[in-house]
């Protein structure tokens, strides 16, 4: 599963002064790892509450959430921000995800039949939560993007799920059994993929421990900033809007961004989407919901353009220009 890709519109061009902030590839090691996102690959055992704490406790840090919680026996990708980095946690909330689970059905069952009953469970499906769940449990909708029979030996068969986010993989497992008529159990389930961040690119808890191990002992900071991305990467499937220096402390104190702070932006999205603000040197100031579509912005002079829900930029990181044109209108 890959990001799209999104054209850039510029609605003016922009300088930035140097003298505030800084890119994410220069920030100190300490700032870096205040600044982190993990894509970790959780083994089979620990709930994802204690892994996070592990990293935690490995990095030093006052906290670190994780993204999609995986049961305890449950592997695979698992998105943790860290410290600073936790506040924008929503930037993932309704991500899709990709699972691979073997199943196991009890009765014989015909290849080219199952493969007609996976079709069948692509799109728009109701699903109850199972018994066991974290949520309440009411029917509800879910959309499953794909299901791709990889193999199907015996009883068994390993089956690749593209789904919407909270939707339950060992129920669809459940339900495929029962429409064969054979009834199906779930022997094992990998996550491989978040959004757009996959396996290939995960890293275990001993290669965290490792990178700040050298970084600590030996002052090398290469490893660690290869295991930890900066916290930009959260937004790396979201579009993205660029803020000029002069309204970035506004929204930094909450202020919804208002079309004149714009620089330039990614299209498209819609009213309603999640959108991400970055500085013009890359550093992500906070993400926040957007009010009007991509093409409106693009005639809008003044008005709001995105409420800001969640700030990780620290305020006065940027100077505080717009109580500059408070001052001015009062006088």
């Amino acid at each position: 599963m890959r990001c799209s890709q999104r054209e850039v519109f510029v609605k003016r061009e922009e300088p930035t002064n140097p003298e505030w902030g800084k890119p994410p590839s220069q920030r100190t090691a300490d700032e870096y790892i205040r600044h982190s996102f993990v894509i970790l690959d959780k083994p089979r055992g620990p709930s994802s509450h204690e892994v996070a704490a592990w990293v935690k406790k490995i990095l030093g840090v006052e906290r670190a959430g994780h993204a999609g919680t995986l049961d305890p026996k449950v592997s695979g990708v698992l998105p943790i921000a860290v410290a600073e980095g936790t506040k924008v946690l929503m930037a993932l909330s309704r991500s899709d995800k990709v699972y691979v689970a073997v199943a196991k059905f009890h009765g014989d069952v015909d290849e080219e039949r199952l493969r007609a009953v996976l079709r069948e469970f692509q799109g728009e499906i109701y699903q109850k939560p199972p018994l066991r769940s974290a949520v309440k449990r009411q029917l509800r909708t879910r959309r499953v993007f794909s299901l791709e029979l990889l193999e199907l030996e015996g009883r068994y068969a390993v089956i690749k799920m593209h789904v919407e986010a909270g939707t339950y993989a060992r129920k669809i497992i459940h339900d495929i059994g029962e429409v064969l008529g054979v009834g199906a159990n779930m022997r094992e389930l990998r996550r491989v993929a978040v959004t757009c961040f996959t396996e290939d690119e995960a890293v275990t808890l001993q290669d965290v421990a490792d990178a700040y191990y050298i970084w600590k002992k030996y002052g090398d900071d290469t490893y660690l900033r290869s295991v930890l991305l900066p916290i930009e990467e959260i937004a790396r499937h979201l579009p993205k809007i660029w803020v000029r220096d002069s309204a970035v402390d506004a929204v930094c104190h909450g202020a919804p961004l208002a079309a004149p702070g714009i620089s330039k932006f990614e299209v498209p999205f819609s009213k309603g989407d999640i959108v991400a603000m970055f500085t013009l040197k890359g550093e992500l100031v906070g993400i926040g919901r957007a009010l009007v579509d991509s093409e409106e912005v693009k005639k809008m002079e003044r008005g709001a353009v995105v409420r800001t829900d969640r700030v990780v930029m620290r305020r006065g990181t940027y100077p505080a220009m717009w109580k500059k044109g408070q001052r001015a209108a009062k006088t």
